[in-house]
């Protein structure tokens, strides 16, 4: 990893520059699958399953048998642990709900808000190197407690022809309606216009690569809601003396293996720690089945000295990373002024591992800076807030002069006219 000491406030955007394309750099690629898509459909599902995914399919959806095989290759151990983390995240989205607002503004005009789920939801989980089923948990569990009647679900297939054994049967726990073997570009683009075998959605969620990541912010293009720009994952560390290194150092790590462009920053005021932890990434790097993916990723990492707290604290919310670890003595500090974060773990013995699969908490969240105006996924991700209104005789007449007077000002007189008829009947 590179370490650079004290950077100066104007040198930080390079220095916090992430090692992604730009939209501009593959838009080209994505809107020519969407234009195919949008006019050949499930041939341009297949014909780029193929090109990608390397096998020919003729059935794109997955089928009740092909569930229940799944079933029984998933060890009882890895039941129990998804299930374990699937009442975890329930609790903490349950927690979530809110109660109906209604306000009486003055007497006789009653406003109020209510909440409704998004009928049609589509759940983009990667595959590839990485069978993703844990992002199932984060998105059918709150979708189904938001009350979705349709949750479609996504996921490249393999060589085979099959999803991942662990990703159908957590989407069978979890109740998804309908699971598709298809990935990338073609996927989101397939929900988005609807094909002969995949529905239309309104919104689409879950993470992706670059290309997946484009393809959704192309479909907001034709009136598909997204989650958030989810791209390649990263995870900043703020950490002093007080943190044990071995522990920053696999925290590092176990974002490095996600992908070639994850990436890692240690922040610290402790160049002593920097060391540290430089060598237990050395040393734990070795024994990584995924030491490729996590050495290129380091490569794009680094280490960032800084001299206080206060200017730490500026770089972290500049950077707005997607996960944040917080090991510090003066965490209450780190904690208070961090604005910027996705999801903030806070402690020695709190790994962002844990956020990732079963503490609760969900690990859908805004990468590449976006956690400087975008939320993570909640349960009103999956919902609608409605606002209604009943307005009395008392209560148009409490507020009608205002309203007239208002829109003769901006020159809509069928607005004037609208109130002045009613008050005019109740004279």
């Amino acid at each position: 990893m590179k370490k650079i000491y004290n950077p100066v406030r104007a040198a930080w955007p390079e220095v916090l520059r992430r090692p992604t394309q730009t939209v501009a750099d593959i838009e080209d690629t994505v809107s020519a699958i969407f234009k195919e898509l949008k006019e050949s459909g499930d041939a341009t599902l297949r014909k780029y399953t193929e090109k990608f995914d390397g096998v020919v399919l003729t059935d794109l959806k997955v089928s009740e048998r092909e569930i229940e095989e799944a079933k029984k290759l998933i060890s009882e151990d890895l039941k129990k642990a998804i299930q374990l983390a699937k009442n975890n995240i329930e609790a903490f989205h349950e927690a979530q709900k809110t109660a109906k607002v209604e306000v009486e503004t003055v007497s006789g005009v009653f406003c109020w808000q209510e909440k409704r789920p998004i009928q049609k939801v589509g759940l983009y989980i990667p595959g590839g190197t990485a069978p993703l089923f844990s992002t199932i948990l984060m998105l059918a569990v709150p979708a189904a407690i938001a009350g979705c009647k349709e949750v479609v679900l996504c996921s490249p297939p393999n060589k085979e022809g099959k999803i991942h054994p662990a990703i159908l049967f957590t989407a069978y726990l979890c109740g998804v309606t309908q699971i598709y073997k298809v990935g990338g570009i073609q996927a989101i683009a397939g929900m988005t216009f609807g094909t002969e075998s995949i529905p239309q959605v309104y919104k689409l969620f879950g993470p992706g690569n670059q290309y997946v990541t484009v393809a959704k912010q192309i479909a907001t293009k034709y009136g598909v809601a997204i989650d958030m720009p989810a791209g390649p994952s990263e995870l900043l560390v703020v950490a002093d003396d007080s943190a044990n290194a071995a522990f920053v150092a696999s925290d590092l790590l176990s974002q490095a293996e996600h992908g070639v462009d994850s990436q890692v920053i240690l922040v610290s005021t402790s160049k002593n720690l920097i060391d540290l932890v430089e060598i237990e990434i050395e040393k734990q790097i070795t024994s990584l089945p995924r030491k490729n993916i996590a050495e290129r990723a380091i490569a794009n990492s680094k280490l960032i000295y800084v001299a206080n707290d206060e200017a730490a604290i500026d770089l972290i919310n500049a950077y707005g990373p997607e996960h944040y670890i917080v090991c510090v003595k003066n965490e209450d500090f780190y904690v208070e002024n961090t604005m910027n974060a996705g999801s903030v773990f806070i402690g020695n013995y709190t790994p962002e591992s844990a956020g990732d699969y079963a503490s609760g908490t969900n690990h859908t969240l805004p990468t590449n800076g976006y956690a400087k105006q975008y939320s993570g996924v909640n349960l009103d991700s999956f919902m609608k807030s409605m606002t209604f209104q009943k307005i009395t005789a008392a209560g148009i007449k409490k507020i009608g002069s205002a309203i007239e007077t208002m829109a003769e000002a901006e020159g809509l007189e069928a607005h004037k006219n609208a109130v002045t008829l009613r008050l005019n009947s109740l004279k």
